[in-house]
């Protein structure tokens, strides 16, 4: 019988403080348990309360129930196409404008030019995208783009990932040619790339947030994206970072129109290959139309 104790634990259910009560005097806590009108109390000697809390904190975490695994996104194993296709327009048009075919000035009818496009040339927001001012700058949207649009590519399948990351793309270069400056003028597959990061980013988000899981988890692409937007879109000496957030904001929307369930169903039916078609198809006809003005 302790002769001064304190409260330590209470509960209506007598097993719930008997577990505790045998768990204290297993690790050499004298305890007493009592009953009362609300239920039954536990006591310690005031000497070993906080001893007596720390083994009670660590027995309620040891009984609670261990995390639901997260259940894996279905991944699509084309997604490798896509990746092709990227890297085979972006190095024909290299090619191409570098020899000069179809027209000698072809890179100043392609490229991004605010001025042009406020004045009505908007398949320039299609044509910049296929531009790259070296090989070294060429070679660093190749990587970067295979690498998002692969992952995006498993996730939603190579066609509408790559549909939706081009017209994002283009969106985001169209609302910065009219929002800036006429003399503004910029080429470049950079915008895809942050579409592409965006709409990963923002679909893996609202997949997980979807479970009844941490926020820590929940939030946890949300966040990765982010870090990668300011890690990867605002380092270099002439890093457009106006496209770069557009692309990523254009991304980010994108994937909240598919996850909403009409569009989801939508998306369930529409081929990939007509999807993959839609998007190299609307690069062909913006150049169709640059060349022939």
């Amino acid at each position: 019988m302790l002769t001064e104790a304190i409260q330590i634990y209470r509960s209506r259910r007598f097993r719930e403080c008997e577990d505790r009560a045998f768990m204290l005097t297993a690790v050499g806590i004298p305890n007493e348990m009592t009953r009362e009108t609300a239920g039954y109390v536990l006591w310690v000697d005031p000497q070993q309360v906080q001893q007596a809390r720390e083994h009670l904190e660590l027995y309620q975490r040891e009984r609670l129930p261990p995390p639901v695994p997260l259940p894996p996104l279905p991944l699509r194993p084309d997604a490798w196409i896509g990746c092709v296709i990227y890297a085979l327009v972006l190095i024909a048009v290299a090619w191409a404008v570098g020899r000069g075919f179809g027209r000698l000035d072809a890179f100043d009818v392609g490229e991004l030019d605010a001025a042009h496009v406020q004045a009505g040339q908007w398949w320039r927001a299609w044509t910049a995208l296929t531009l790259h001012v070296d090989a070294e700058h060429l070679i660093a949207n190749l990587g970067a783009g295979i690498w998002f649009g692969y992952i995006a590519g498993r996730l939603l399948g190579p066609g509408i990932a790559w549909l939706l990351t081009v017209e994002g793309a283009a969106l985001a270069n169209l609302l910065e040619a009219l929002a800036a400056a006429p003399e503004h003028r910029s080429v470049g597959a950079s915008t895809a790339v942050f579409t592409s990061l965006g709409l990963l980013t923002v679909y893996t988000w609202l997949e997980r947030h979807r479970l009844q899981q941490r926020w820590a988890l929940r939030y946890g692409p949300l966040v990765a994206g982010v870090v990668l937007l300011g890690w990867f879109g605002t380092e270099g000496e002439n890093t457009d970072v106006v496209a770069h957030l557009a692309g990523f904001i254009c991304g980010g929307l994108a994937a909240v129109l598919i996850a909403r369930e009409p569009l989801r169903q939508l998306r369930a039916r529409l081929p990939q290959r007509l999807a993959g078609a839609l998007a190299v198809g609307s690069i062909v006809i913006a150049w169709i139309c640059g060349l022939a003005s």
